[in-house]
């Protein structure tokens, strides 16, 4: 008989070298879109870039080795502490801060910020949902752009339960799963189940974490925009993340990344 893997209960993003592998193994799709928006939907040229809910600053250190500046901030310290030791190791001066995205103030003004992986979602309340927007909406430059992802709950079409998928660097290996623990319309609450089955060479075990998000339907989601007056709906894609192919948001849609362009 297998013996019984180890199980602990813990916040993934308090693992932030496991968080790093299972979500930033493969972010060149994600990077070429980020540049390739700027390009063809912001006026003015792009160089400061900002990521809210950055985490391990995966995508910030690959564009800070493409030449921009960059910064960002997360409400996890562990987090941002491995961002900046990350940056400062490869010679890079920019930083990332802990703050709160549901209302911050940024000493500067950027041309281009970028959420791609549904953190938004972990904004409580409407309230909080609109503080993002008015704060990020005071970071960012006339004409700048913010790329929000959001996983969008269909009203038209079932709603995904799951998804598995697996990482690996060098010797450290992770199988990711989650589930869908509740799912509560009115209340505009999803409960998901996430694991990290860790594997490296002096052995295996496992985190478990849940995570609470609030839920949007397209029609929510575009009287949010709406109702903070200061952003225009410039064009909508899936996570996919191909510059050439723009999708239409309906009652079906549940991935979408929003470019906003500050107004």
């Amino acid at each position: 008989m297998s013996e019984e893997i180890k199980t602990v209960v813990e916040s993934i993003y308090d693992h932030p070298k496991f968080y790093d592998l299972v979500f930033g193994a493969d972010c060149a799709a994600e990077l070429k879109f980020i540049i390739a928006c700027g390009q063809q939907f912001a006026t003015g040229k792009i160089r400061k870039l900002f990521e809210p809910a950055c985490g391990t600053g995966r995508l910030l250190f690959h564009l800070a080795k493409k030449g921009y500046s960059v910064h960002g901030l997360d409400l996890n310290p562990k987090a941002v502490d491995f961002c900046n030791q990350r940056l400062a190791r490869h010679g890079f001066q920019d930083r990332a801060w802990v703050a709160d995205m549901s209302c911050f103030e940024a000493k500067k003004k950027y041309d281009l910020a970028f959420n791609t992986i549904n953190s938004f979602r972990h904004l409580a309340s409407e309230k909080d949902a609109e503080g993002h927007l008015e704060s990020m909406a005071r970071c960012l430059r006339p004409g700048g752009l913010y790329l929000l992802g959001v996983h969008l709950t269909p009203t038209k079409a079932e709603p995904s339960d799951g998804e598995s998928w697996s990482a690996r660097r060098g010797h450290l290996a992770i199988n990711t799963h989650m589930w869908t623990i509740e799912r509560n319309a009115k209340k505009r609450v999803e409960r998901y189940g996430i694991r990290f089955d860790v594997h490296n060479p002096t052995g295996s075990f496992r985190i478990e974490d849940i995570l609470v998000l609030r839920s949007y339907t397209a029609p929510q989601m575009g009287k949010l925009i709406d109702k903070s007056g200061a952003w225009d709906v410039v064009e909508t894609f899936d996570f996919v993340y191909d510059i050439d192919s723009p999708v239409v948001v309906d009652a079906a849609s549940e991935d979408v990344v929003y470019v906003l362009r500050r107004r």
